[in-house]
């Protein structure tokens, strides 16, 4: 029986933020590009300390907001 690959990395956490803070993705995306070019742990700062995210789940976004980037 073949399985699916698994989703991994910062994306891996996008289901569960959806559920628990009730945004799309994309909604934290526009966050972060509004938030200006700050650095990683300053853009996880802002979604901690303005929006109420987790630790965990800042990171995640901020990571992969920061990859699209490159």
């Amino acid at each position: 029986m073949a399985s699916e690959n698994p989703v991994k990395g910062p994306a891996s956490y996008f289901p569960s933020i959806e559920k628990k803070y009730g945004q799309p993705i994309s909604h934290w995306m526009q966050v972060l590009q509004a938030a200006g070019p700050l650095r990683h742990m300053e853009l996880v700062a802002h979604l901690k300390g303005g929006h109420g995210l987790g630790h965990g789940h800042a990171n995640a976004l901020v990571a992969w907001h920061l990859a699209q980037k490159k």
